[in-house]
């Protein structure tokens, strides 16, 4: 009997490891370039987070932000002004958590029904943490390179297949993600359809390409 008891306890304790387990795990992103997340993205803006209120709807809820919006980079052809961000509830469930009255965040997502949604795969930064090259990059540059394609690198070797790509090696560094690539260079289409990383210069640009203050 006593035996008994422990086997049961014992597929007891594994069974609710399991379970923790896959709420803790069940949200799983790929690495993905900043400038990636912006060509991907419906609605890129800058935005204080003032405000939230839970929704009783789904199995956890879907939290929704009331933001005051600082400035659009991308999403005009959507919408004008966004008021609100959704996100679920649960970060198992990939939702996204904001600090209220604390910073501008840099909020990228996709809209659906005339709502603007993001979660922990999107790109959603403080502002104050990007770097320069990456505030760059929102204002302007990485919507050159939305025809390129950015090339993950896990393991070497690795090439590149098409005129159009970039290889992106950050995932090889011992500093580990996110990397020298992703905070400072973007992908751009060059002539001739050719692509290539572009850092710019930490001044005034003097190439076609222009480096418009965020």
């Amino acid at each position: 009997m006593q035996s008994l008891c422990h086997q049961l306890l014992s597929l007891l304790f594994v069974f609710s490891s399991l379970q923790i387990h896959q709420l803790t795990e069940a949200c799983s992103c790929a690495l993905s370039h900043p400038q990636d997340a912006y060509c991907n993205s419906d609605i890129v803006i800058r935005a204080k987070v003032v405000g939230k209120k839970l929704l009783k709807d789904g199995p956890f809820g879907t939290m929704r932000y009331t933001v005051k919006q600082m400035k659009m980079y991308k999403g005009f052809n959507k919408m004008q002004h966004v008021q609100h961000i959704y996100t679920d509830a649960s970060e198992s469930l990939c939702g996204v958590k904001f600090d209220i009255n604390k910073y501008q965040y840099l909020i990228t997502g996709r809209v659906f029904d005339g709502k603007v949604y993001t979660g922990l795969c999107n790109f959603n930064q403080p502002w104050e943490r990007l770097s320069l090259a990456q505030k760059k990059g929102i204002n302007h540059r990485y919507q050159l390179g939305c025809n390129c394609r950015i090339k993950p690198c896990h393991y070497l070797p690795c090439f590149v297949t098409s005129k159009n790509e970039c290889l992106w090696t950050d995932m090889l560094s011992h500093f580990g993600y996110p990397g020298y690539q992703s905070r400072h260079y973007a992908c751009i289409q060059q002539k001739e359809g050719y692509c290539s990383w572009y850092r710019g210069m930490a001044g005034r640009d003097k190439t076609t390409i222009n480096s418009t203050d965020p």
